[in-house]
C-alpha cells in the first residue's frame, strides 16, 4: 500500500545501533560529527532574533509565491554586499534548501530523469531525489593536493536523461570550492547540452582564507538554480529560511521563474513571522561568521599540530566548510574503526562511506567543536590509531 519511492532500507546501520546502544548506557560522548551551530557554544544576540520575530506586520496576510518583495530585497542585498548582482524578480524563499531542490527537480525533471551529483558528498542528496522521483548519478571529485572536478567522468555521465548538474560550493564534507575555470567549463558543458546547474552554496560564506569565492548566484553562462539559505550563513537552522535564485540566458529564465511561481503558489510555504525577520536575521551573519571561521581557524591549527607529531593519519586539503577529512590506516573499515572509536574510546566519528568516499581509508570530522573538547577528542583517536 505504500509507493515504491519511500521503499529505503529504514534497519539502523551498526554504528547507529552502537551509538544509541552507547547513550542508553550513559556513557560519555566526546562527539566530532556536531554540526548543529545551537549546540555549538557560539554567541547569538537572543534578544535581536526573539525581537525580530515578533513584528506586527506578522498578523496579516500576503501570499505573494516568490516571498515578501521586501524580505526578498534583503536577500538581493546579501549578494550586493558580495558585490554580485541579484534581480528581485530571480529570488524565492523558501522554508529550506531541501524544498528549494524539490522545486527545482520538479522543475526539471519528469520521473526516472538524472541529476549528476558530485562524489565525495552530503548523503541528503539520495532521499530527496527519491522523494522527487530522479534518478542521481554520482561524478567524481578527483583529490591530487587539492580536489577538482573530474571533467571527463562527468560527460562521460550525461545521457539524454541527464537534466541537471548538481555542484556544491563548497563541497560537504571536502570544502572543495569550484574555481573560476571549473565555473567555466561547467557552464560550456550545461550551455551545450542543455543541462542546468544547481548550485548549493550554504557554506559560500566560510572559506578558511580571506579571499571571497564568487558565487553561482549571478551566472549567466547556463542555465543556473543556486540554493542558499539562513541554516548556515547566520547559524540559525532551526528559523527554516531558505531561498532559490535563478539564473542564465534571459529567455530560459523567464520561462523558469513562470513554472516555479506555479510550483511556489501552490505551497506557500514560508511562514509570516519568519519572513520578515529573515532581514534582521541575516544582519546577524556578521558575528555568527566570524566566530565560525575563528574556532574552524583555531581547530584546524590544532589538528594540524598534533597531526605533525605522528605518522599514522594525515588529513585532506580543505578550502572552506566546517569538515576536515582524515586518511586514516587501511587496516579495517572504516565503519569498523568508527565503531571501535565509539565503544572504547567513547568518540563519535563518520565513517568516509557516509559521504561516498570510495575507499575505507577515511574519517571525516566537524571543525565547529568547542576547542577543549576537539582537542581531547582527536589526541585520542590519534593515540588510538597509533596503537592500534
Amino acid at each position: 500500500m505504500f509507493a515504491k519511492r519511500t521503499n529505503w532500507n529504514m534497519t539502523p546501520n551498526r554504528l547507529s545501533e552502537a551509538l544509541a546502544a552507547h547513550r542508553a548506557a550513559g556513557k560519555p560522548l566526546l562527539d566530532l560529527t556536531v554540526s548543529n551551530p545551537p549546540e555549538c557554544g557560539f554567541e547569538y544576540d537572543s534578544a535581536a532574533i526573539l525581537n525580530a520575530l515578533r513584528n506586527p506586520a506578522a498578523l496579516s496576510y500576503e501570499p505573494n509565491p516568490r516571498g515578501l518583495e521586501s524580505v526578498r530585497r534583503a536577500v538581493a542585498g546579501y549578494y550586493a554586499d558580495r558585490e554580485e548582482h541579484v534581480s528581485v524578480e530571480d529570488i524565492f524563499l523558501t522554508t529550506s534548501t531541501s524544498e528549494a531542490y524539490s522545486y527545482v527537480f520538479r522543475t526539471l525533471c519528469d520521473p526516472g530523469d538524472e541529476v549528476l551529483i558530485p562524489s565525495p558528498s552530503y548523503p541528503l542528496f539520495d532521499f530527496l531525489a527519491d522523494i522527487q522521483d530522479v534518478r542521481l548519478v554520482r561524478y567524481p571529485l578527483l583529490y591530487d593536493h587539492g580536489w577538482q572536478i573530474d571533467f571527463h567522468a562527468l560527460e562521460q555521465a550525461i545521457t539524454p536523461r541527464t537534466r541537471a548538474v548538481i555542484v556544491v560550493h563548497p563541497n560537504n564534507p571536502t570544502g572543495h570550492f569550484a574555481k573560476q575555470a571549473e565555473m567555466a567549463k561547467l557552464n560550456s558543458i550545461c550551455a551545450a547540452r542543455g543541462l542546468a546547474i544547481i548550485a548549493d552554496e550554504v557554506f559560500l560564506d566560510f572559506p578558511l582564507d580571506e579571499n571571497r569565492r564568487a558565487s553561482f548566484a549571478a551566472n549567466r553562462g547556463a542555465p543556473t538554480f543556486t540554493l542558499s539559505g539562513l541554516s548556515k550563513i547566520s547559524g540559525l537552522p532551526q528559523m527554516k529560511a531558505a531561498w532559490l535564485v535563478a539564473g542564465g540566458p534571459q529567455q530560459w529564465k523567464k520561462e523558469a521563474l513562470t513554472r516555479l511561481e506555479v510550483i511556489a503558489d501552490t505551497y506557500l510555504s514560508v511562514n509570516a513571522p519568519v519572513q520578515l525577520a529573515i532581514p534582521k536575521f541575516l544582519q546577524q551573519r556578521h558575528a555568527f561568521r566570524q566566530q565560525v571561521r575563528s574556532r574552524v581557524g583555531r581547530n584546524l591549527a590544532e589538528l594540524d599540530r598534533l597531526l605533525a607529531a605522528q605518522k599514522v593519519c594525515s588529513r585532506l586539503a580543505v578550502e572552506g566548510g566546517w569538515c576536515a577529512v582524515l586518511r586514516v590506516p587501511a587496516t579495517r573499515s572504516d565503519e569498523d574503526l568508527a565503531i571501535e572509536l565509539l565503544t572504547t574510546q567513547g568518540i563519535y566519528v563518520h565513517p568516509g562511506h557516509f559521504y561516498d568516499f570510495s575507499s575505507g581509508r577515511f574519517i571525516v570530522v566537524s571543525l565547529l567543536v568547542q576547542e577543549v573538547r576537539f582537542h581531547s577528542a582527536v589526541l585520542k583517536v590519534l593515540t588510538f590509531l597509533g596503537h592500534a
